[in-house]
């Protein structure tokens, strides 16, 4: 895969992600506004029948006393007539004539509404009543003049009810003056209000926390709950106690303090399973984003190792070749020197590639857990030694030096001789190879703790902070252009850290750019 093509894939997928997590919380945010306003619908339709109630029970508990003390008098009202009407029809076939009467009556009870509230002026409260006849006459009820006959009904029919139209709107008009000069707590109490309330809302379902409080004029008075506080976002208000005029002086409030929480109680379950698939789907995303660009890395690192190794056999290969075709040549083949001397060349450059093989065959086995590596106690300080015995010829031969200091006290650990011989080997012939000048090392060995320390201190080209955290990988090489002036397929280092993990070691590398490198190994004593 190209890197374009690399480039335009990742964006895709990430303007994906990023498309269904915006879905997901257009989606939560609808939901939450649809919740928020059913429950206002719903606090609306609450307050409302509260409303209605209190109104209703305030003017009933009025008219139940009223007629209680009407009924109470027990004399006659004083009676007068306001208003008669009536209607005359004549049957010709017959000559039977009806009249139709209504008449309405006030009366007056004698009672004056400071009986309900002393503040209270003196009008008189009043009823009305209607009384309905019908007169059947059988003849002529007129003269030829056209004036009435003296003549008495053959039928009478009188019935007498009440208005229920004016009495209804003159108790009204009565009732709202009277009942708006008592003070709000005579009106209503805090218990009864709060029952109201919990009933209506336990009716819609609104199953959370509320306040209330009556405000009379933008003012609170004193029916209200505890912790009222008002919330313009939670707080609910409607007129009650309306006057003759529809004006309201008081206004009921309800506030939900826990609001968004209530909201949100319904949407967890469908949210947190929405929450749990896109994080899902973002773990997933940047796993597949990460092994995408670790494998390409790993393309690159390959190549690269490819490259590395071809150019490692190019130059044995070939001086093989040359003494091989020097030792054919019929002027050399008698001169047993040289003879030697280029079997000998073929013999060292056979070791450097079968050296190499080893190597990468080794990290497979290691990572395959093939490698058998058996261990057992061993002086720690003899190892180094040993290893630097491996490589102070190389050392000699650059005009180098290398310097032990190995004041270790305990130095038995538990380890495989051979494996970790090769460890400080390698780690040696790193130093050796990235000194540009005469190679100058330094070994040394410590006590800490339960530990011993290893360190292998070099004054060659030192390594960036980049390199210092990718040395131990497999195939890496720090960068160099297209420079080969060191040699080498970047798995001396991978080997040296499985090596040192396998025995509960630890490894570390300081350097800088320029001022050389320092590799500790850090491995258990046995106590």
């Amino acid at each position: 895969m190209n890197k374009t093509r690399f480039r335009v894939l990742v964006v895709l997928m990430s303007l994906s992600l990023l498309g269904i997590i915006l879905v997901q919380l257009y989606w939560i945010n609808t939901s939450y506004q649809n919740n928020e306003e059913q429950f206002k619908y719903h606090v609306k339709q609450v307050i409302g029948n509260v409303a209605n109630k209190l109104q209703q029970q305030e003017a009933f508990e009025f008219y139940r006393q009223y007629n209680k003390l009407k009924d109470s008098i027990g004399k006659a009202p004083k009676q007068s007539e306001l208003k008669e009407y009536f209607y005359v029809e004549r049957n010709p076939r017959t000559n039977e004539q009806i009249i139709y009467s209504n008449t309405i009556i006030q009366e007056d009870y004698n009672v004056n509404r400071s009986f309900f509230d002393k503040r209270s002026d003196s009008v008189k409260l009043k009823n009305y009543v209607a009384k309905r006849k019908t007169e059947i006459y059988n003849g002529k009820l007129f003269d030829n003049t056209g004036i009435q006959k003296n003549t008495q009904p053959d039928i009478t029919i009188e019935k007498t009810g009440t208005l229920d139209i004016l009495d209804k709107a003159q108790f009204e008009i009565y009732f709202k003056d009277i009942i708006a000069l008592k003070s709000i707590q005579e009106r209503i109490s805090v218990e009864r209000l709060k029952a109201m309330l919990e009933n209506e809302l336990r009716e819609y379902g609104v199953k959370t926390p509320f306040d209330f409080a009556i405000y009379s004029n933008g003012l609170a008075t004193k029916v209200k709950s505890e912790n009222f506080n008002y919330d313009k976002d939670a707080t609910y208000s409607i007129p009650v106690f309306t006057d003759n005029d529809n004006e309201a002086k008081y206004h009921l409030l309800v506030s939900f303090p826990q609001k968004g929480k209530f909201l949100f109680s319904s949407l967890v379950g469908i949210t947190s399973l929405s929450l749990i698939f896109t994080l899902v789907i973002i773990v997933a995303y940047f796993s597949a984003l990460h092994q995408l660009i670790k494998q390409k890395q790993i393309s690159e690192i390959k190549t690269d190792f490819i490259n590395n190794m071809t150019h490692e056999f190019k130059t044995p290969i070939a001086t093989i070749n040359l003494a091989l075709d020097a030792i054919k040549n019929p002027k050399i083949i008698d001169d047993k020197e040289k003879i030697q001397r280029y079997l000998q060349m073929i013999r060292d450059e056979n070791k450097r590639m079968h050296a190499q093989v080893e190597n990468v065959l080794r990290i497979s086995k290691l990572e395959k857990r093939e490698l058998e590596i058996s261990k057992e106690p061993t002086d720690v300080n003899d190892i180094v030694e040993d290893a630097i015995e491996h490589v102070n010829l190389i050392v000699e031969d650059r005009g180098g030096a290398i310097k032990s200091n190995l004041n270790a006290k305990r130095t038995t650990i538990l380890l495989n001789d051979v494996h970790f011989t090769n460890v400080i080997v390698n780690i040696l012939d790193n130093a050796i190879k990235y000194s540009p000048e005469t190679p100058v090392i330094e070994v040394s060995t410590e006590n800490v703790k339960d530990f011993v320390l290893i360190k292998v201190k070099d004054q060659g080209a030192g390594m960036s902070k980049i390199a210092q955290k990718r040395i131990f990988e497999k195939f890496y090489r720090e960068h160099t252009g297209d420079l080969h002036n060191v040699k080498g397929h970047g798995l001396g280092l991978a080997y040296v850290k499985r090596i040192v993990d396998d025995h509960n070691g630890q490894i570390f590398v300081e350097s800088e750019k320029g001022k050389g490198s320092t590799f500790t190994i850090k491995m258990p004593l046995i106590n």
